[in-house]
């Protein structure tokens, strides 16, 4: 059997898996708003949750809850057992708010983006609503699950603290999640003697994501899909190729900035895109004050909204990024 075989055949069990686990009574309603209808999970935590509480999580860091999209994202078989292990929303909420104070109210579908990450963040990242000899062992190198818990002492305080120390990141609603796929680079800029290590970094805001670096090679295949959350207030997208240096500090080979609006903007005005035939609905044009080769459509393909754009390198003397965009919108409808 082939490895391409193999993989199709883990994939399909795990969503049987999933949606088997999403099925169950209690993982038809959000685990922390009850919103219905959830398509969005923490696969560390084990619970199901709606995509105004996903924005919440997502702000929180992966060491504390990494969130995957039931439909959309590709589990990995241990991801999909975590979920299993746990047992689905009425069991984790059973650790999680076992301590719950009668006068703290739950958010609701409709709660203000406020309330909710006040919730999200003392049941999770301050833990306050855990039985408190119990705590998740968790760090930023692995994920952990609601089952990985050890008796520890609790931290004094921590709640008593949470409405002046909110985190700018915890209180911000995010609008969407961007995919970027790195596809691939051409004529990159030669850094060592004969070739480049090169890596692509992409900056929106204060989130960073990077691909893999690629050993001496000027026209590098990534394929590699980076994650960032959108916020609704967003800037451009900074996309930055680096030369990987293990003795020195790392060359700059490039940059240039991505103009998220035709994306964006376009996606929000025509809805669920699940419920339109392919199309091409925006486009952002080449110009002389923009890194692009050529016009870059905005295109409704398989229920999805998609931009593919290829870049001319600022700032550099040579150098060409190809990139695949999907939009996934938090707002307005389910995805």
């Amino acid at each position: 059997m082939s490895d391409n075989t193999k993989q199709e055949k883990s994939s399909t069990g795990n969503r049987k898996k999933l949606k088997e686990l999403l099925h169950k009574s209690d993982n038809r309603i959000c685990a922390d708003c009850n919103a219905p209808d959830p398509k969005w999970a923490s696969a560390n935590i084990g619970v199901f949750i709606c995509v105004r509480c996903c924005g919440v999580h997502r702000s929180l860091g992966t060491h504390i809850s990494k969130v995957l999209s039931v439909t959309l994202d590709e589990w990995s078989d241990e991801e999909v057992e975590s979920m299993v292990e746990v047992g689905g929303n009425s069991y984790a909420n059973s650790i999680y708010e076992a301590f719950l104070p009668r006068e703290f109210s739950k958010p609701t579908a409709d709660s203000t983006p406020e309330e909710r990450a006040k919730f999200i963040r003392s049941k999770y990242e301050f833990q306050d609503f855990l039985k408190p000899s119990l705590r998740i062992v968790s760090s930023k190198s692995s994920f952990p699950s609601t089952s990985s818990f050890r008796s520890c002492e609790s931290g004094k305080d921590k709640y008593s603290s949470l409405n002046s120390n909110l985190s700018e990141a915890g209180m911000i609603e995010f609008i969407g999640i961007l995919k970027v796929k790195v596809v691939k680079g051409r004529k990159l800029a030669v850094r060592d003697m004969l070739s480049s290590d090169p890596y692509v970094v992409l900056t929106l805001g204060k989130q960073k994501a990077q691909t893999s670096v690629i050993k001496s090679n000027l026209n590098p295949v990534w394929n590699e899909e980076l994650k960032l959350s959108v916020p609704q207030q967003y800037g451009p997208l900074k996309l930055q190729v680096f030369d990987h240096d293990i003795i020195s500090a790392d060359d700059i080979m490039g940059e240039a900035e991505i103009d998220l609006q035709p994306l964006i903007t376009s996606a929000l005005a025509f809805g669920d895109p699940d419920s339109l035939y392919d199309m091409q609905i925006g486009r952002w044009l080449k110009s002389y004050d923009n890194a692009l080769l050529r016009d870059s459509s905005v295109r409704i393909a398989d229920g999805n909204v998609r931009q593919e754009m290829s870049l001319k390198l600022q700032n550099v003397e040579s150098g060409e990024i190809d990139l695949e965009l999907q939009w996934i919108s938090l707002t307005g409808f389910e995805n």
